[in-house]
């Protein structure tokens, strides 16, 4: 069989960063409504990496690990999974699908931002103007007022920024960092290692536990869900861009998931879909088009 050109893989990575993990917000609201945060991402990581790792073992990947490696690991482990994933989860509990995902927008402007305090790397014509678009499109949602007055609302948009910011830096560490090569095996540990890390937090803030058997059916096809698609599937493209393409492009993802989550949270949730949201969500995306469309 003809292997997969490094551009298909490229395409379909995408894809999968934008669509599926766009549809993830949507999965995290109807679980989080059932069950507490940080169990839900322990089950969902737990699951994940027992998956990962049996697929690259059936596969004949490698699955030793360097010090050096395992170390970066936990690091990248907690920013993106315990910081990024379980209080952004526990965020839900405060606020709609579609307007979190929007605030997540912001995700690429604290990666050209950490990208020219570290590396001093210079923000070309085209990011300074997708930037300045992803900056208007963020005034306009959060100059909503009637979707902020509340103490809760407020509470869940700051542990959002709280996790956009841990999730930007561990992005930009990460296209540096020494990691295990193969992808799936990089992904693996990084879930493995992230599951007792939240695992910990859960039991030490009296989360309860409880068996999949008492889930409802809605919570059970939405961990399923997050598991094999929002996990394996996604998380793995995600590693695969962030060594194959510039951090920035691949954070341009935080653009596009709103869109996809705005629609289903509408759709399927009943969310709340104003004009202004509408018109916020394509300014966003027009800073997509110039972050994405620059030159190395």
């Amino acid at each position: 069989m003809k292997p997969i050109s490094s551009k298909v893989l490229i395409i379909l990575a995408f894809i999968a960063i934008y669509i599926i993990w766009g549809s993830t917000y949507l999965m995290n609201k109807i679980a989080v409504t059932e069950l507490p945060a940080f169990f839900i991402a322990t089950v969902r990581f737990l699951c994940a990496s027992l998956l990962i790792f049996g697929i690259a073992a059936l596969s004949g990947k490698k699955l030793s690990i360097t010090k050096r490696q395992f170390l970066n690991s936990i690091f990248v482990a907690f920013l993106f999974m315990v910081s990024g994933n379980g209080l952004f989860v526990w965020a839900l509990k405060f606020l709609d699908s579609g307007f979190t995902a929007l605030l997540a927008s912001t995700q690429p402007l604290f990666v050209l931002l950490l990208m020219r305090l570290i590396d001093k790397k210079r923000m070309r014509r085209k990011s300074i103007i997708g930037v300045v678009f992803g900056i208007l499109g963020m005034y306009l949602l959060v100059s909503q007022r009637e979707l902020i007055m509340d103490e809760d609302t407020l509470k869940g948009i700051v542990l959002v920024f709280v996790c956009v910011l841990g999730w930007s830096y561990a992005s930009v560490f990460v296209s540096k960092a020494d990691l295990p090569k193969n992808h799936l095996v990089s992904t693996g540990y990084q879930m493995g290692i992230a599951c007792l890390m939240l695992a910990i937090v859960s039991f030490a803030i009296g989360e309860e536990w409880t068996s999949p058997l008492n889930w409802s059916s809605d919570v059970q096809w939405s961990m399923i869900l997050l598991i094999v698609f929002g996990s394996l599937v996604a998380f793995t493209a995600f590693n695969y861009l962030l060594k194959q393409v510039s951090t920035e492009k691949v954070s341009t993802a935080s653009y596009v998931n709103p869109v996809v989550a705005l629609f289903l949270g509408w759709w399927i949730l009943d969310e709340k879909l104003t004009t202004q949201s509408l018109i916020a969500a394509g300014i966003l995306l027009i800073g997509v088009y110039f972050i994405t469309s620059r030159k190395k």
